[in-house]
């Protein structure tokens, strides 16, 4: 069964940082692009940060130079260093990427389970 497992999150001061972790297991063929998404209460779910095999990046306006995505292909695994939070960052974040596994051979998209980051003022 392949899963994404994040780790990291947690309760940080404004100003202050965190960084997630989301590792993908299973029978991965491969993997192209990982990211990041976080939902607040009654708010879309909505992009935050993603990164290409190639290392390419896309990040929201909101997180422009605070927030760093960054992978290891080696380990599956992608990464966001987040600087400078503020309570607006108060979220679940979810790691998301798109794979093609053994069990099915094609590309699809995958998500993991959430980690929450509160940031308090």
């Amino acid at each position: 069964q392949v899963q994404l497992v994040e780790s990291g999150g947690g309760l940080v001061q404004a100003g202050g940082s965190l960084r997630l972790s989301c590792a993908a297991s299973g029978s991965i063929v491969g993997i192209n692009t990982m990211g990041w998404y976080c939902q607040a209460p009654g708010k879309r779910r909505e992009l935050v940060a993603a990164i290409s095999r190639s290392g390419s990046t896309n990040y929201a306006d909101s997180v422009k130079g605070r927030f760093t995505v960054s992978r290891d292909n080696a380990k599956n695994a992608v990464y966001l260093q987040m600087n400078s939070l503020q309570p607006e960052d108060t979220a679940v974040y979810y790691c998301n990427a798109d794979m093609v596994t053994k069990a099915t051979m094609r590309l699809e998209n995958y998500w993991g389970q959430g980690t929450q980051v509160t940031v308090s003022s």
